[in-house]
């Protein structure tokens, strides 16, 4: 199989990487009551390392409250990785997250933590703010995280769920290496797509999480049972009884168009968001190494003229029900 790369942007513009960021697998944690076995993790990481070509890092995603109850231990699953599989740190590029305080307090105490709890194994390559704190400065969390670049804690300065406005603004106090955004054929907002072409401007790759909207445009989840209890995603407005059968509709449509090419909905709606541009890198999430490597192949899936024409016809006729969170104060910051 041959796989799709691209590369991040700003100070790590000379990193080369996946075109596919196979690794929300660890951000997925989170979204499962129970904790996915060691083994099933580690297999999921190296299927997706493996399948890259030569020099080309494979973009692991996590963050200080990715584990389960909003914890480090998806942190700690990543260092036992490296402690077990050394030889693929190199072959990585980790990013990690914190909750959105952007204090400079907030965010020593964050980047030290990820470092503590990666006791070593790897390099902390990009750090970003999960969200854009209205009650800080965002030149002021910007120049923090470069202060601790200097002390090298970090590598590279990204953000998370900002406006084109802010990405702006926080790239003229430092150059931005990339910005995470949710982009799926469901999730395809106003802003969302000025700041993709912001980022493009400017020379920043755009980290799409949520891809297959949190599993929902697989096909695969058909119903609110289908949805363990305890996962998060009960609580998410789109995933209401209320909005589930209606918002089925752009599934279906997805479906359609994913049997005629012969792949299936999940590298189709991958495919999509990766045609948004070179530096758009889809983040899907995975625990296992057959889905690691389907998803992997989604960003080698070319999709033609027509096909885009399409796909883009049932995205902007679909009337998507449920907002994204339960709480948006704190999105497009």
């Amino acid at each position: 199989m041959t796989i799709a790369t691209t590369s991040l942007g700003g100070t790590a513009s000379n990193i080369t990487i996946g075109k596919v960021a196979v690794c929300m697998l660890l951000l997925f944690l989170k979204w499962t009551p129970k904790p996915v076995p060691d083994e099933q993790c580690f297999e999921a990481i190296k299927a997706g390392v493996d399948a890259l070509p030569p020099g080309t890092k494979m973009f692991i995603n996590g963050g200080e409250f990715y584990g389960q109850n909003l914890s480090t231990t998806n942190l700690e699953m990543i260092a036992r990785f490296f402690e077990k599989y050394p030889d693929y740190a190199d072959k990585t590029s980790f990013g990690g997250v914190p909750a959105p305080d952007g204090s400079p307090a907030n965010l020593r105490r964050s980047v030290e933590l990820i470092n503590e709890k990666l006791r070593g194994t790897k390099r902390l390559d990009l750090f970003q703010s999960a969200r854009v704190d209205p009650k800080v400065s965002l030149e002021e969390s910007i120049r923090a995280l470069v202060e601790l670049k200097k002390e090298g804690k970090l590598d590279h300065i990204g953000m998370s769920e900002c406006s084109a406005d802010s990405l702006r603004r926080g790239n003229a106090v430092h150059p931005i290496a990339a910005v995470e955004i949710e982009v799926s054929p469901w999730a395809y907002e106003e802003e969302g797509k000025k700041v993709i072409a912001t980022a493009e401007e400017l020379g920043i790759a755009v980290i799409a999480y949520s891809p297959l909207g949190r599993g929902f445009l697989t096909g695969q989840i058909k119903r609110l049972g289908d949805i363990p209890e305890g996962d998060v995603r009960r609580t998410l407005p789109r995933f209401q009884e209320d909005n589930f059968k209606h918002n089925f509709a752009i599934v279906d449509a997805l479906t359609a168009i994913a049997k005629r090419k012969n792949v299936t909905s999940a590298q189709l709606s991958i495919a999509w968001v990766a045609s948004l541009g070179k530096h758009v890198i889809p983040l899907p999430g995975s625990s296992h190494a057959k889905r690691t490597l389907e998803n992997c192949a989604g960003g080698d899936v070319e999709l033609s003229a027509e096909d885009l024409e399409e796909i883009n016809s049932v995205i902007s006729t679909a009337e998507v029900r449920g907002a994204r969170y339960p709480h948006q104060a704190l999105l497009w910051g």
